[in-house]
């Protein structure tokens, strides 16, 4: 009986974003933040002078052309996002970021900053919680790229319209927060680029199959253009971060038969 009461009540709170269940929770952007739990895995390291992303990618259809999958798409010249959820929702954030960067252009006669980018995309999330008609969308962003004083940044936006500054990060997917502790562990001040992206590939390995076909990786450098890894320097890159999980497990082995 006490569970079909809390159904019940639950039943009454979720059906509208403008009403507060008595414990204080908006649940339809707790269901956005389970969209988002659904998706594919993100990945975002920042190092000493080079942002690397790295996205989950799951199997396509036979017929299916790939190009038109994008989980990381660049908002304006030095702005690069990529993104977790309803990839219909993506679209239509990526859209309006796109015309707030070139408005602010227009008006400013300057780039916009990364922070403004992200400060702007948040705040539309957040309109999307606080008005009867309409739902949150079911995506979380990670915004990545260069500020004024030339040294990288990431961002990370959700669906409640919050958003954070980070170091290194890891969203979407049911598996994000063992990939978020592993980062937590390995990541250090002033990462080579090398670094950063071995970095990256390992925390996806934590949650993608073996190889390069499930994982898509950029680099973005300084006053240049964002670089996709292609699948033989890709490739090259999973092959010695493997090597080097290999030999960790070989030598923990060695340690424990000596013991």
């Amino acid at each position: 009986l006490p569970r079909l009461r809390r159904g019940a009540t639950m039943s009454r709170y979720d059906r509208a974003i403008t009403v507060f269940s008595p414990d204080g929770k908006l649940f339809q952007i707790d269901y956005a933040f389970e969209a988002v739990r659904k998706a594919t895995a993100v990945v975002a390291v920042k190092g000493a002078d080079a942002v690397v992303i790295g996205v989950e990618k799951k199997a396509i259809a036979k017929l299916q052309d790939p190009r038109t999958i994008r989980k990381i798409v660049k908002l304006d010249a030095h702005v690069t996002l990529a993104f977790a959820g309803l990839t219909a929702d993506a679209r239509v954030l990526v859209e309006k970021a796109r015309t707030e960067c070139q408005s602010y252009r227009l008006t400013c006669e300057d780039a916009p900053s990364l922070e403004y980018i992200a400060r702007f995309i948040a705040r539309t999330q957040q309109r999307y919680t606080q008005r009867g008609g309409v739902r949150p969308f079911g995506v979380s962003s990670i915004l990545a790229g260069f500020g004024k004083d030339g040294q990288p940044q990431i961002y990370q936006i959700d669906p409640s319209g919050n958003y954070f500054a980070w170091k290194a990060n890891a969203i979407g997917g049911r598996n994000f927060k063992p990939m978020k502790e592993f980062l937590e562990k390995e990541w250090v001040e002033g990462l080579t680029e090398g670094d950063s992206l071995k970095l990256t590939v390992k925390a996806l390995l934590e949650v993608v199959d073996s190889g390069t076909k499930n994982m898509e990786i950029v680099v973005l450098r300084k006053g240049q253009p964002m670089q996709t890894l292609d699948d033989d320097a890709l490739s090259a890159v999973v092959t010695e971060v493997e090597a080097e999980l290999e030999a960790a497990k070989a030598g923990t082995g060695t340690e424990e038969m000596k013991e």
